[in-house]
């Protein structure tokens, strides 16, 4: 294909825009020729004015030109964007979460099986962060040996004023969940969330922060502390623990400049500043492969399985139990190994 690929954008929102200004500039191969939002005043913000704006998606999909499909709106209207986009034909960018609950997720991942080769690449941009490849690189090569625990810190400056108390686990853990998942090459297999007393900078009613632990099916434990009103920075670590050493990511990636007896360094304020490089990498791979009519990265299988794992999550924080997790049969479509 030597024309560049033509996206229709579904959600003009935080994420819609910025993936918009990125098809225009970062990433090349591409470029907008439709976007969708019931509030089509935003949509006409997002592009100023220079495509097709539309305030139905399926509508969107129908413009001219339109090649592949890119969705940043409300997980509520995923399913219907991704099984019409499959029915077409169409590459799709979803950003996380595939679908609003793992019913949805599945009925996806079914209909793209039936089709017989992958269209839907996910976004969690983490397996896209040069630090979190590194580290994969490094626990498949075994130079560390067999990993055994993961450590995961995830902190926010606040929290949205819609959040409750399940989207700590269902949005923001979600993340972990496929970079656990990716990084070790195993299906989780049970979750125990554990709820300390709420922070009192987190709203009322809201249990922040929690402890989120993953048991695998290759016997390894992930523990993620989510705090998603820390109040001064937004900060993603990683340290795995393998049986001959440890390796652990999120701490050098900022300047830090010694002073006046003093060390200090900046703290990223949000998720757009501290993965924009992740961002960039991976449209940059789904626009590459979609000109070829192939899906990379994290597939609809990741989505459908990260669902799950947030729902079993949600279910240990209301009963305070540990919670199972079962995952239907996988298609031969997505491999066999877990996190693929």
């Amino acid at each position: 294909m030597s024309e560049p690929l033509g996206v229709a954008v579904l959600g003009a929102g935080h994420m819609g825009a910025d993936h918009v200004r990125r098809l225009g500039g970062a990433v090349g191969g591409a470029r907008v020729v439709a976007v969708a939002d019931p509030d089509t005043a935003r949509a006409e913000a997002a592009v100023a004015g220079r495509v097709a704006v539309y305030g139905e998606p399926l509508a969107a999909l129908e413009a001219p030109g339109v090649e592949a499909v890119l969705v940043a709106s409300p997980e509520a209207a995923h399913e219907e964007a991704l099984l019409a986009a499959c029915a077409r034909g169409l590459p799709v960018f979803c950003e996380k979460p595939l679908a609003a609950d793992s019913a949805a997720a599945l009925r996806v991942v079914e209909a793209e099986a039936r089709l017989g080769r992958r269209l839907i690449q996910v976004g969690f941009m983490r397996r896209y962060d040069a630090e979190y490849a590194a580290l994969k690189t490094l626990l498949d090569s075994g130079d560390l040996g067999r990993p055994l625990l993961l450590h995961c810190v995830h902190r926010n400056v606040s929290s949205p004023p819609h959040f409750t108390s399940s989207m700590l686990i269902s949005s923001s853990v979600s993340h972990e969940i496929d970079a656990a998942r990716w990084l070790l090459g195993q299906e989780i297999t049970a979750v125990t969330v554990v709820r300390p007393t709420p922070s009192e900078g987190a709203p009322a009613g809201l249990l922040d922060p929690q402890l989120v632990l993953f048991e695998t099916a290759g016997g390894a434990v992930v523990d993620v502390e989510i705090f998603v009103n820390c109040g001064f920075g937004y900060e993603v670590r990683c340290e795995a623990v393998c049986e001959r050493g440890s390796a652990r990511i999120g701490e050098a990636g900022a300047m830090v400049v010694h002073a006046a007896g003093r060390a200090c360094g900046d703290v990223p304020q949000d998720y757009v500043v501290r993965f924009a490089d992740a961002y960039d990498r991976e449209v940059r791979a789904w626009v590459a492969a979609a000109r070829e009519g192939r899906a990379v990265g994290p597939s609809a299988w990741d989505g459908y399985a990260a669902a799950v794992v947030a729902e079993a999550g949600v279910a240990s924080l209301r009963d305070r139990a540990r919670v199972g997790v079962g995952l239907a049969g996988r298609p031969a479509l997505y491999g066999e190994r877990g996190g693929s």
